[in-house]
């Protein structure tokens, strides 16, 4: 590429701070450092047209964990770290609200639903409700788990809901574009169809390569989450999440957000539309990928939940599919760390984004003097 002098000289040179990923945690660390940093030269670098991992490919729940998922977390995790990791979520949600503004991302809290596919899987839920309750009682002052009835009529699930007082759902395209807006407005630079390849530590700065050309600059963050591997030695898998959406549907009558199988598959009324994702449980090791695109296995399971459980008796056609590429590893707390004099990374999210990708991105910030 033949570039002019003031392009270099605009975009690729005295450059303070470097991010590379322009999702959740990218744009808010590059927002933190601005706030700490206002005359810095701040560069944000996305190898895609739009974020390329999960950011805008999510399914908006302002989740931070089903019953049955906590439970489960418990046989990995201690008590104390089960707390953080909600704490750590539920302050997450509180600052994307707080720094985009509800009306702007479309938050609306309706309450988070649990199917349970047997009586005896809602029974050992409901058997530690109120242990859990208690657990996360200093965070949220009040029971997060309640029980009600089967309201929206589904089928083939147990006739009760372990319900989620707490969730909420947002629209993911608005809340991205609010950010991008907000990054730009506050003199961050985002360059877009450019794919950091390496990078080298020199004394006192980084050396960027990319697939345009290479440049310096004086602090590095990484912030590609899934794609964290193809940078870094650290313990992040990418993971792979199908999704699908309806077209309208009249009288859609289902509202809030809802999980099933410890929340590997959910669902929710957008638009009119039911969008429905999820189904990695089904082939973990294909979906071990950072290659998008769909399988007919977990297609097909999508379909036939769709059809016997969620929309029974009503008439329904598929619109559009895609996936996004997650970052999970053996422990669910992200990683948030320095790793040299001059290189940070805010990656592992472990599904978890919308929740914890803006105190990720203020931490990562944080890291750096």
């Amino acid at each position: 590429m033949n570039y002019s002098y003031w392009e270099l000289k605009e975009w690729f040179s005295n450059i303070d701070f470097t991010i590379v990923g322009s999702g959740i945690v990218g744009l808010n660390c590059a927002l933190e450092i601005k706030k700490k940093h206002p005359k810095a030269k701040v560069l944000v670098l996305e190898k895609g047209m739009l974020p390329q991992g999960a950011s805008t490919k999510n399914a908006g729940f302002a989740c931070f964990g089903s019953l049955s998922e906590i439970i489960d977390d418990l046989k990995s995790h201690t008590e104390q770290e089960v707390f953080n990791l909600v704490d750590d979520r539920w302050k997450g949600l509180q600052l994307l609200r707080n720094n985009l503004g509800d009306k702007s991302i479309d938050f609306q809290q309706h309450k988070g639903f649990e199917l349970c596919d047997s009586k005896d899987f809602f029974e050992e839920c409901i058997a530690k409700k109120e242990h859990i309750n208690r657990l996360l009682k200093p965070i949220f002052k009040e029971e997060v788990f309640s029980i009600s009835e089967n309201t929206f009529n589904f089928q083939k699930v147990h006739q009760k809901y372990i319900v989620n007082n707490f969730e909420g759902q947002i629209d993911t395209g608005k809340m991205a574009a609010k950010l991008l807006f907000k990054a730009q407005k506050n003199g961050i630079k985002i360059l877009n169809n450019i794919l950091v390849e390496s990078f080298v530590e020199n004394e006192g700065e980084v050396h960027l390569k990319t697939n345009r050309l290479d440049f310096y600059t004086k602090k590095l963050c990484i912030a590609t989450n899934g794609f964290a591997n193809k940078l870094l030695n650290e313990n992040v898998q990418p993971a792979r999440a199908q999704v699908l959406i309806t077209k309208p549907i009249k009288n859609l009558q289902i509202k809030g957000t809802f999980h099933l199988d410890k929340g590997y598959f959910y669902f929710r009324n957008i638009d009119d539309r039911i969008l429905f994702g999820g189904g990695r449980n089904l082939d973990f090791k294909t979906e071990e990928t950072s290659e998008f695109g769909e399988t007919t296995i977990i297609q097909n399971e999508l379909e036939k939940i769709l059809e016997e459980t969620i929309l029974p008796n009503t008439n329904f056609e598929i619109e559009h599919r895609w996936s996004g590429i997650m970052g999970v590893g053996n422990q669910k707390k992200a990683i948030v760390k320095q790793l040299s004099n001059h290189v940070f990374c805010g990656v592992r999210l472990g599904g978890m984004g919308v929740a914890i990708g803006s105190l990720v991105g203020k931490e990562l910030a944080e890291l750096i003097q």
